[in-house]
């Protein structure tokens, strides 16, 4: 996807963002969308596609299992898809699906499952690279909130090290580095 294009669906999907109040609620660091922002920001440093990177800033549309609040219901999927595309709307539903409590425990690889909380979802085997995206992407979302939130590092930090040291070979490299360096005692 060429930058311009990119660069395009990013301010599209920011002025969604912004119809939908994501500049209005509260989130560690300041606001849901200061904190999308930031996650896209990192996927792209850490060298991340475009779709994925996209994808991190609409990470939270349609709610995550650690935050609730959906900025758009699952019946307007093609709106999302019609500013950032198939690919990385794809992204984040797979992202926002995903049942933590059920999924975290046993996230390694493709062999484990993976268990999708919206209503005719359940345990699924999904291909290595929405794995891959999804690892990648709960990384920067996590870090990102480590950064800014000391309670919620010191409360989460060790679980989501190990999490991410279990999950290694689902990440970049990039991401790996920043785990341990931010999560890391």
């Amino acid at each position: 996807m060429a930058a311009e294009r990119v660069a395009d669906r990013a301010a599209e999907a920011r002025e969604l963002l912004l119809r939908t109040g994501a500049d209005a609620l509260p989130h560690p660091g300041g606001t849901l969308l200061a904190h999308l922002e930031r996650v896209r920001a990192l996927l792209a440093y850490w060298g991340a596609r475009p779709a994925l990177h996209l994808a991190g800033l609409c990470h939270a549309a349609y709610g995550t299992d650690g935050f609730p609040g959906a900025l758009l219901p699952l019946d307007r999927r093609p709106d999302l898809v019609s500013v950032i595309g198939t690919e990385a709307e794809a992204i984040v539903y797979f992202y926002a699906s995903c049942d933590r409590k059920a999924t975290y425990p046993t996230l390694t690889d493709g062999a484990s499952p993976f268990h999708d909380r919206f209503p005719g979802g359940g345990p699924k085997h999904p291909a290595p690279q929405p794995l891959r995206d999804f690892a990648e992407l709960t990384a920067a979302n996590e870090l990102d909130l480590a950064r800014r939130d000391p309670a919620f590092r010191r409360t989460h930090g060790p679980d989501l090290l190990d999490l991410f040291t279990r999950c290694e070979a689902l990440l970049s490299d990039p991401a790996r580095r920043d785990c341990h360096a931010v999560l890391r005692p």
